[in-house]
């Protein structure tokens, strides 16, 4: 195998991960999100392991604080390739992958609510069984999801298959007997 070869490969691997929410668009980064930036044959570039902080930044290498907050992965890929780019690598090769995600939050009638991790393909179903199940007095008509993404929240509508994405704020209210 030539090198290209190998060096396509090993960026097809690097692909960035990212989430898509039930309207199709592509997910943007916040607070709490955990990446990884890789710089083909620039190890001291990599880093492994990136929490991005309450401001939706992080510290990187001769770029000094880079904003995320409200970038999709891919954006900020390209921020840091044209910072590299100014002076520092001639034709650097980035990956940004998206590693972990922010937790999601559940509170209201279930039995152990609190702050669990996102992942994807995550269902108001699946966020209940995390959370413990439900308790006797829950009621799942009376459930609204405030989207940690500051989209509008929702109330109507819900059902056990709703998608819940990361940061979102999940609370199930007592049913009336």
């Amino acid at each position: 195998m030539n090198s290209r070869i190998v060096g396509l490969l090993v960026l097809l691997w690097l692909v960035p991960v990212t989430y898509a929410a039930d309207s199709g668009v592509q997910y943007k980064l916040a607070a709490g999100d955990v990446l990884r930036i890789t710089v083909f044959g620039e190890p001291d570039l990599s880093l492994k392991e990136i929490r991005l902080n309450d401001a939706g930044t992080f510290s990187y290498p001769f770029l000094g604080e880079i904003v995320a907050k409200g970038l999709t992965p891919n954006q900020v890929e390209k921020i840091i390739v044209n910072g590299l780019k100014q002076g520092y690598l001639v034709d650097p090769k980035v990956s940004l992958s998206q590693i972990a995600y922010r937790s999601f939050y559940i509170n209201g009638e279930v039995q152990k609510p609190g702050s669990y991790p996102f992942v994807p393909g995550l269902t108001l179903e699946k966020a209940i069984a995390l959370g413990g199940g439900l308790t006797e007095r829950a009621s799942i008509k009376r459930v609204t999801i405030m989207r940690g993404d500051g989209s509008p929240s929702l109330t109507d509508n819900v059902t056990r298959n709703t998608v819940i994405a990361p940061g979102d704020t999940i609370s199930i209210a007592q049913g009336f007997f």
